[in-house]
């Protein structure tokens, strides 16, 4: 399995990756935590929170929750880990940058996802 410090190394190495001008306003940053958390709807805890972009007091910024990834991705190959790494890191990205262009697509995507969840999950 993939340790905390390793995951924010690979996840640090994502973020230099991409272009600085996606990170703008982003005056949270980004971070990572040693936490499972589970989504309020979750059946039996079956439905993790990866990651979660946040607009607080604080400001902006996308948290990663390492207990949650190592959960549901713990068992894959070094390489599906890190992939699944960047789809998260691009989906919160992609949530500060709507949030910014005043729209607000991905989070209807990410309603529907829970409606067939629950519709899936019912009991």
């Amino acid at each position: 399995m993939i340790s905390f410090d390793e995951c924010a190394a690979m996840l640090d190495e994502i973020a230099d990756a991409m272009p600085y001008a996606l990170y703008r306003e982003l005056n949270g940053g980004i971070s990572i935590v040693p936490d499972i958390k589970f989504h309020p709807v979750a059946r039996n805890h079956d439905l993790c929170i990866l990651g979660e972009y946040k607009r607080d007091l604080i400001g902006n910024s996308i948290v990663f929750y390492y207990g949650s990834i190592a959960r549901v991705y713990g068992n894959l190959p070094r390489a599906e880990f890190y992939k699944k790494l960047e789809h998260i890191l691009h989906h919160e990205v992609r949530h500060h940058n709507e949030y910014l262009a005043g729209t607000d697509d991905l989070e209807l995507w990410d309603d529907e996802q829970i409606m067939k969840y629950l519709q899936q999950n019912r009991g």
